[in-house]
């Protein structure tokens, strides 16, 4: 059975206490995870040592980086590599977020190396893909979708590409208050692992997990998680509350 993730993204927010007590409430709530159920807390590059003491003994319960350098090392002041993320023994990063595309400039050749340098260091990296709203309106959503798998991640072999997450994001339903259908959210998941299928395989297809990245709430997690090829979700906002955040990881399937 696929792993079903809940994967939290903080961004630029909370401040070092606030950090300490989200996390102290959800490692302590009632929840219980199935085997096959995944935590994961991106935090900022700050709070990476005390969020992985907190959670270390809680059993299904992970850290990821926000982001990692393209480059190895080097003369790159204010970048993190993916080898300092892996001295820590983090075991998630995540790579080519909407937001880090669009303020950054990241582009999907970039974002390669960052997926290069991460399975490098035995990191797995949560890939972000997915369309603005004029691709949408213009119906090219898939070619466009595809064409980002294609360009950073197709250079990784059957055994790589297993090891990868990935995130779809509908760039138009992030922080707007919009959400994608149920319907649309599990034809584009769907559409993506047709392409991995075509790519790699049905039975390697089949065992990557998808998750879905817009505007997940509590009141909206259980319906999109129960959709065949959704495998969870990799939340914003609603991740910055300790109850909103419990209730999405109870609804994973």
């Amino acid at each position: 059975m696929r792993k079903q993730i809940a994967a939290a993204n903080w961004k630029m927010n909370l401040t070092y206490p606030q950090g300490i007590a989200l996390l102290q409430t959800l490692v302590t709530a009632d929840i219980s995870l199935k085997e096959n159920h995944i935590v994961v807390f991106a935090v900022p590059f700050p709070y990476l040592e005390m969020s992985i003491d907190t959670v270390q003994h809680k059993k299904n319960y992970f850290i990821a980086a926000q982001n990692c350098s393209d480059k190895k090392s080097g003369a790159y002041t204010g970048e993190v590599s993916a080898e300092m993320l892996k001295s820590l023994d983090l075991p998630y990063c995540l790579v080519g977020h909407s937001e880090r595309r669009e303020y950054f400039g990241e582009n999907n050749k970039m974002l390669a190396e960052k997926i290069n340098l991460c399975l490098a260091n035995s990191i797995t990296p949560i890939f972000c893909c997915g369309e603005a709203l004029q691709t949408r309106e213009q119906h090219q959503q898939n070619i466009f979708v595809e064409q980002q798998l294609r360009e950073s991640l197709f250079q990784l072999s059957k055994e790589e590409i297993l090891k990868i997450v990935i995130a779809y994001e509908p760039i138009w339903a992030i922080g707007t208050g919009k959400t994608a259908s149920t319907e649309q959210a599990q034809e584009m998941h769907a559409h993506i692992r047709l392409v991995l299928k075509n790519q790699y395989g049905p039975s390697i297809a089949d065992q990557v997990s998808i998750l879905y990245g817009g505007s997940v709430k509590a009141n909206n997690a259980r319906e999109l998680f129960a959709s065949k090829d959704v495998d969870g979700g990799l939340v914003g906002g609603a991740s910055l509350n300790a109850q909103e955040f419990a209730e999405i990881i109870r609804a994973l399937k």
